[in-house]
């Protein structure tokens, strides 16, 4: 158990308050111990005295993301490759930044224009171009009538080029060049600036090209989307004429952890896939371009993506059961002790260190109840805010009575006495 013991200078006289007024510490819950800074947050309670908070010695493992992080990155067995955390942190990364082909996780910004204009119960009819746009397919047929939703599970779990460009000409009014478009306006307005679209469907075309960063956004965003997370975690999908396609996501099937993805294979792009994993209430986002094959690339993205998961760790970072600080109450009433409602778990990278703000009055008027709400205390990773709680009092605290306000005084009489005697 590691114990807080250090202090910044100011961290007594010079952070004193006049009623009216909150103190305010923020700890550091690195193994090194503790540092304190100032602000000034005006109180809640005006019937509150208000001086520095005292800060007890704490366990620090309680609130530091503790456990040694997995420190070496993978090499994996692709051209680039991209990692970020749910908290935005990027993990691993190599070339990734790099404008290549993707392939078929182009289909992903397709379908996040395909719902962006249309509805998904819109029916499109098939041209006749569409089913004989080449290589991995949904089987449509010229003529045949499907709903938007149709189409994009038709699209995104067996990979049908068919099916991205029948979606395309029916929001593009019978042009596939207006829909792509909007496809590279969707990628500037996320961020995308590696990318360019050249069409809806990832076949090698001159000038179309990503990055596994890009990739990696780009599915992060999607996977937000409900109707886009569930088709791209299904293994089939059965479509009208009594079709059952199958997906091309080997690991959606053999790895547990994965929520969903798009893979993507042309000559240029090589095996490729961006995907998300979950355990344990962890989440990362991993993209994976130019493997050599297709199990070459099933194990560098599950590799890529267990690494992931593994620097993190579910921790207590607001715990009910601890005191947070103490306040006076005067004439001899117990101080009333604050706490976090409930306790907050959270998913925090290893072996990094949080910040912690308590923010609590060191005296207050009586009477409080319990449940009273009189201070607040916020976990930071950086300038990230992990979790944050009010802090209210434990238990209830009467105000004191005549006999014990004159006890209070005769005590305190004869100490005063005794001091001048001796």
């Amino acid at each position: 158990m590691v114990r807080l013991a250090e202090m910044d200078s100011g961290s007594s006289a010079a952070r004193r308050r006049s009623c009216g007024r909150e103190a305010d510490a923020f700890r550091d819950l690195g193994a090194a111990g503790i540092r304190a800074r100032e602000s000034r947050p005006r109180v809640r309670k005006a019937r509150a005295q208000l001086a520095a908070v005292s800060i007890a010695a704490f366990a620090a493992f309680l609130l530091a993301s503790s456990g040694a992080a997995q420190t070496a990155e993978p090499q994996i067995a692709a051209a680039t490759w991209y990692l970020v955390g749910d908290d935005g942190s990027v993990l691993a990364r190599n070339a990734s930044g790099r404008g290549r082909a993707i392939a078929s996780i182009t289909k992903v910004m397709t379908a996040v224009v395909a719902l962006e204009q249309a509805e998904l119960a819109d029916i499109v009819r098939v041209r006749s171009r569409v089913s004989s746009v080449g290589e991995s397919s949904a089987s449509l047929r010229t003529g045949e009538e499907l709903s938007v939703g149709e189409l994009l599970r038709a699209m995104l779990i067996p990979s049908g080029n068919d099916a991205a460009d029948a979606l395309a000409l029916h929001i593009g009014r019978g042009s596939a060049d207006r829909f792509v478009d909007l496809m590279n306006a969707k990628a500037e307005e996320l961020g995308l600036s590696d990318t360019t679209f050249e069409n809806p469907h990832g076949l090698d075309e001159a000038g179309h090209v990503s990055s596994a960063r890009d990739a990696t956004t780009l599915v992060r965003f999607a996977l937000g989307i409900p109707f886009l997370r569930d088709a791209m975690s299904r293994e089939t999908v059965t479509i009208p004429g009594g079709r059952t396609l199958m997906t091309t996501d080997d690991l959606l099937g053999s790895w547990a952890p994965l929520v969903g993805g798009k893979t993507g294979h042309t000559r240029d792009a090589g095996w490729s896939q961006a995907a998300a994993a979950q355990k344990r209430g962890v989440t990362v986002y991993g993209t994976v371009l130019g493997s050599d094959s297709r199990g070459a690339r099933n194990e560098a993205l599950r590799e890529l993506l267990a690494y992931g998961l593994d620097q993190y760790r579910r921790v207590q970072v607001i715990d009910h059961g601890r005191v947070y600080a103490e306040a006076a109450t005067g004439y001899g009433q117990p101080a009333v002790k604050l706490v976090a409602p409930r306790t907050i778990v959270g998913a925090l990278r290893k072996g990094k260190p949080l910040v912690e703000r308590v923010i609590a009055p060191t005296t207050l008027a009586l009477p409080v109840a319990k449940g009273e709400r009189l201070g607040r205390v916020e976990v930071y990773d950086g300038n990230r805010l992990v979790a944050a709680s009010n802090l209210v009092a434990a238990e209830s605290v009467a105000e004191a009575g005549f006999f014990a306000k004159a006890t209070w005084y005769a005590t305190q009489t004869a100490r005063n006495l005794w001091g001048m005697i001796t």
